[in-house]
């Protein structure tokens, strides 16, 4: 199982619908997420916006791909894309980019 870590910026002004926006997140991508393979997600968000994610997946190449092919995550990430900084135009999905691990206590 890999443990997937990111981070990405969310615009200060957004923070409160950020969070009310992640306490309805739609069913379908609950469900999407679920079927291919983002085990274990979750979001911290810091007042300053930090926004950390972490997950586990078989294959996190394979889950990308596989949320990619989704109509609902085209239309989750478009909604979603305005509320971060510095994504130079790239989706909130494709921004992601894993931090290296450099502990884990088993």
């Amino acid at each position: 199982m890999q443990r997937v870590c990111f981070l990405l910026k969310v615009r200060a002004e957004r923070l409160d619908e950020y969070r009310e926006r992640h306490a309805a997140v739609w069913p379908e991508m609950l469900q999407a997420l679920s079927e291919t393979g983002w085990h274990n997600y979750s979001l911290f968000l810091r007042e300053d916006g930090l926004l950390v994610g972490y997950l586990e997946t078989e294959d996190f190449a394979a889950a990308r791909a596989g949320m990619e092919a989704t109509d609902v995550n085209a239309r989750w990430q478009a909604e979603m894309a305005p509320f971060f900084e510095s994504l130079d135009g790239a989706r909130p999905d494709a921004a992601m980019k894993p931090l290296t691990e450099v502990f884990h206590l088993a």
